[in-house]
């Protein structure tokens, strides 16, 4: 069953995720994030990229200098593969297996990602100014749905011919 798009009308200080590029912009953010773990602070910083994609609600990536020291460990749990960023390398935190990941050799399009960390909403608690984030559907994905971003979004039943 294919899930039907209705584009939600942004409101004033909102942006549409159909608004976004394909392929994906980076952008740079002075909005503080912050990622927690059952309550530990795990990153905080004014300095992170969002990945801006067509559908998709933003995915935040976090300066690894404002991770807190030995919060995260490399892990070879798993691997993946972004046709825009290329391969993803992925980090437990405080003990969660692949709670994160990076792109250590980015494609040239997003090389000013390289080191910096993407945090599961879904599986930790990230914050965009205070606002708890929402994750994105579907699992796979890592964009992080706060008040100011309206979709629909891929992930859910039925999107993945979007």
């Amino acid at each position: 069953m294919r899930r039907e798009l209705r584009r939600e009308v942004p409101g004033p200080g909102q942006e549409s995720v159909w608004d976004y590029p394909r392929p994906p912009a980076l952008v740079r953010s002075d909005r503080r994030v912050v990622v927690r773990r059952e309550g530990e602070l795990v990153a905080e910083t004014t300095h992170a990229f969002r990945v801006l994609e067509t559908s998709h609600p933003p995915t935040w990536y976090v300066d690894p200098a404002d991770v807190v020291p030995g919060a995260i460990a490399r892990s070879d749990a798993r691997s993946t593969w972004c046709e825009w960023k290329g391969a993803a390398t992925y980090w437990d935190v405080l003990g969660l297996s692949s709670g994160a990941w990076s792109y250590e050799d980015p494609t040239p399009g997003f090389t000013d990602l390289r080191g910096y960390l993407a945090f599961s909403p879904g599986r930790l608690e990230c914050f965009v100014d205070d606002e708890r984030v929402r994750p994105q559907d579907g699992g796979f994905y890592g964009g992080w749905i706060t008040d100011d971003v309206v979709g629909p979004f891929k992930g859910a039943p039925g999107t993945l011919g979007w």
